[in-house]
């Protein structure tokens, strides 16, 4: 089984944990963080959720246990979505930012949730059945291999501290960018995380890659792989400062990367 193959079934393992400890864990919380520190934080998926910028009125408008803690940033407040729109959010977890995004395009909208792990598929499920969401759907899917929705179908693509997990990030563009209306239409916003320095690939460590470390590329690296994928108007909307990462092995000197958190647009022509 190649690395790549192992690093899967650690993230599926990973999340599948956090999401039937219904909220008492976060990737904020442990060594592999998706918000890049190693030390232990215990703070709520509530207050978490605020930290990275989510507004206390939309929090209170969706399924609590949708709430994991587990972003590094809010893709909606930016993706000024409207009435009658089409979202795909990548990565959706047990439905966060599905179920803001669907409370935004009301009826007329619909929100397609792309997840990976099993359990987070059944606990988003779980909370559109339970609280009567009719506008949006889970499908699972490999996002760099084939995102399971049609061509030039899709207004807004959203994700959240989630393409970090991926090894080909530029395949993961190109399926995001296949999936979008063209002609301006289409867009992505994209909250996730990116490096001061790169990990070479004999030192990743995979308990890293799924804490959204050691898979995440430098600032200049992110951004070329949407332009490389036909995006165009790639831009920063948002930078947060993150947290030093400490490397040690014992062949390679102490070296430390800064992880920092960024929202990101980008049109489909």
């Amino acid at each position: 089984m190649s690395k790549q193959s192992n690093i899967k079934n650690k993230i599926k393992e990973q999340y599948g944990t956090i999401a039937l400890a219904d909220g008492s864990l976060s990737c904020c919380s442990s060594s592999a963080g998706c918000c890049g520190t190693s030390e232990t934080v215990v703070v709520s998926p509530i207050e978490s959720s605020k930290t990275v910028g989510y507004h206390q009125k939309d929090l209170k408008s969706i399924p609590q246990s949708s709430i994991l803690g587990l972003g590094c940033g809010n893709p909606s407040t930016f993706a000024h979505l409207k009435d009658g729109d089409i979202v795909v959010d990548l990565g959706s977890g047990a439905g966060i930012d599905v179920f803001i995004a669907a409370n935004i395009v009301k009826d007329k909208g619909r929100v397609i949730g792309i997840d990976l792990t099993d359990a987070m598929l059944e606990k988003a499920r779980k909370n559109a059945q339970i609280h009567g969401y009719q506008n949006v759907e889970f499908r699972k899917g490999d996002i760099e291999e084939k995102i399971p929705v049609e061509d030039n179908s899709v207004d807004v693509v959203i994700s959240n501290c989630v393409i970090n997990l991926t090894e080909d990030k530029v395949s993961t563009f190109k399926e995001i960018h296949r999936i979008l209306k063209p002609n301006g239409v289409g867009k992505l916003i994209i909250s996730d995380v990116v490096t001061s320095r790169e990990v070479e690939k004999a030192l990743i460590n995979e308990a890293n890659w799924c804490g959204c470390i050691d898979g995440a590329l430098t600032k200049e690296n992110y951004l070329d792989s949407i332009k490389r994928a036909g995006f165009t108007n790639v831009e920063i909307l948002e930078e947060r400062p993150g947290n030093v990462v400490k490397d040690y092995a014992e062949d390679i000197e102490k070296k430390t990367r800064t992880i920092t958190s960024i929202t990101v647009k980008a049109f489909k022509n």
